[in-house]
């Protein structure tokens, strides 16, 4: 995404927010500056002044999706605090500020000093994004899914998918597992046919899978 003015630098900067922390669009319109905290590497989505899910306050880590997303995050914050002089209590994620341009003609001229009254504007740059890249658009909520997915792959124990279905803001795992974590039909293929080149007994495949189930159902 292109980063020419501040408001492509914002535009950018949201895109790759949401992609680090997995937050609601709602949640991300409401942020302010203080929620973030650079040095710790996570976002508090305090639930007295953020539009979280059932009014739940939970703190969020950057997830593990590279360092350009975070890199994108955090010079955007920094852009605001130094350049801008923005307070803690301004918001992460300003609204755009419309004034006058040639012909009297309503135009973006750069930043308010406000949030946005909805989620609106954010799904308004996600599309934007999307169709400049050729892509079909997709939904802020659905790089949620992605993330679930990601952690499917990278997570290596019940306890490694239970801190990364907390960070999504979930109380138990199967939420995870059943709203956001489905398996694409051709990663499903790999899948199936690779676990038929091992050498596991049946009586030892059938303790893996009590065990696992076992596992799973304790940490939701």
């Amino acid at each position: 995404m292109p980063a020419r003015t501040i408001i492509e630098e914002r535009n950018r900067a949201l895109v790759a927010f949401i992609l680090l922390t997995g937050a609601r669009d709602g949640a991300v319109a409401s942020l302010k500056l203080k929620h973030l905290d650079l040095a710790a590497g996570c976002v508090v989505q305090d639930a007295r002044e953020v539009a979280t899910k059932f009014g739940k306050t939970f703190t969020t880590w950057f997830f593990p999706v590279g360092q350009e997303a975070r890199q994108i995050g955090e010079g955007w914050a920094e852009r605001l605090r130094c350049d801008l002089l923005w307070s803690p209590d301004d918001p992460l994620f300003p609204a755009t500020q419309v004034g006058s341009g040639e012909g009297r003609a309503f135009q973006a001229v750069g930043l308010a000093r406000r949030h946005w009254s909805s989620a609106d504007p954010i799904r308004d740059i996600f599309r934007e994004a999307f169709q400049a890249a050729g892509l079909p658009y997709f939904a802020p909520h659905r790089l949620r899914s992605t993330l679930a997915q990601l952690g499917e792959r990278r997570c290596k124990s019940p306890e490694q998918f239970k801190a990364w279905s907390q960070n999504l803001g979930h109380s138990g795992v199967l939420t995870t597992f059943t709203s956001y974590g489905t398996v694409p039909d051709t990663r499903q293929a790999d899948i199936i046919r690779a676990l038929g080149h091992g050498e596991t007994s049946r009586d030892d495949a059938l303790t893996q899978i009590a065990k696992l189930a076992e596992n799973l159902l304790g940490a939701a």
